[in-house]
């Protein structure tokens, strides 16, 4: 009687906690997410033969010697058991070899930087976190938005991102990965809605007092022809997206409401990555990267893995030139502007 109200009262449990997984990890919206919520089942599946035998045999040793029942001695008379030994120790590490294997597979299955293999063309949208907003910039189409990311159900999106402020982390739980965005750097994340709808998407870490209101909308399209007319609605709304009106963008705000850029200045993500390696020519060099969308490349942490140690050297080598250059010309300003002050 008792272990029948038992299993009611936890089975109502489980119910009431499971209500609240929609809209999150567990209520996936697209192949990444299906293939993580697939991992977390499995691993804890795996973990619970162990938990669960544990949990109940606690319970059950405790309840059945329990003071008062003298008729239930524990005196055992052995002093070791090898069918124990081995339970004990076998069965652990079966479970850990097995994790071990599916950890491996899904980390190079479910690796961020790997393009989703797919037959429909996929999108680039460049993301920037802001404080406390983020900024979406499409580069094929020359629109950006902020808080409002949209993209076509069925279609991969290659998301490449960075930071202008404190590290965040970019996550639309029902999609799947998280991947961090820092200053300086681009990292990269490739995601697809399954499913037309609308997903929350968050900053998965703290960055601050307005960090609460960091949250953006990502809107899977049921068709492209939808998708389309979002880009128009952006392109008649939006007002321009030049130097002058990032920077004011870029001021601390909270709470910010869906913003449209119906036009963006070609090299806006790459001075975006750029400002902080070398402020003084950034401005300079726009017009020279517009054309050249691997230069925050040079930053991005999958490539500098990738690199060996020549290639390694090289790079550093042609960052120190860089800096050479910039330094040379900072002094030659410098001297012109000397002689036409005497």
């Amino acid at each position: 009687m008792f272990i029948r109200k038992l299993s009611k009262a936890m089975l109502a449990v489980g119910a009431f906690v499971l209500a609240g997984c929609e809209g999150g990890v567990l209520d996936p919206k697209g192949q990444v997410g299906m293939d993580e919520k697939h991992l977390i089942v499995v691993a804890t599946l795996l973990m619970l033969i162990v938990v669960i035998p544990v949990i109940f045999m606690t319970l059950y040793f405790a309840w059945k010697y329990r003071d008062g029942r003298d008729h239930e001695i524990y005196a055992p008379k052995w002093a070791h058991s090898k069918t124990i030994e081995i339970v004990v120790w076998l069965i652990p590490i079966v479970i850990v070899i097995v994790l071990g294997i599916i950890t491996w597979n899904s980390t190079h299955d479910l690796d961020p930087y790997k393009p989703l293999e797919h037959d429909a063309k996929p999108i680039t949208v460049q993301v920037v976190s802001l404080d406390w907003k983020w900024l979406f910039i499409y580069p094929e189409y020359g629109i950006a938005s902020v808080n409002e990311l949209a993209f076509p159900t069925n279609v991969p999106v290659n998301f490449k991102i960075t930071s202008d402020t404190a590290m965040n982390s970019f996550f639309i739980p029902q999609l799947g990965s998280q991947i961090y965005s820092m200053a300086g750097m681009a990292t990269k994340l490739h995601l697809i809605a399954n499913e037309p709808g609308t997903f929350k998407g968050i900053s998965a870490n703290y960055s601050g007092a307005g960090f609460a209101g960091m949250k953006f909308n990502a809107i899977a399209t049921p068709t492209a022809d939808d998708f389309d007319a979002w880009v128009t609605k952006v392109k008649q709304q939006g007002s321009p997206l030049n130097v002058q009106q990032y920077k004011q963008l870029a001021k601390k705000s909270e709470n910010n409401p869906v913003q449209y850029y119906g036009s963006v200045q070609q090299g806006m993500f790459n001075y975006i990555v750029m400002q902080y390696m070398h402020p003084d020519s950034n401005m300079k060099s726009m017009g020279s990267m517009s054309g050249m969308e691997d230069m925050e490349g040079m930053h991005d942490m999958g490539n500098m893995k990738g690199m060996d140690h020549a290639q390694h050297m090289q790079h550093m080598q042609h960052m120190k030139d860089m800096d050479a250059d910039q330094t040379h010309s900072s002094t030659e300003q410098s001297s012109i502007a000397s002689g036409e002050a005497e």
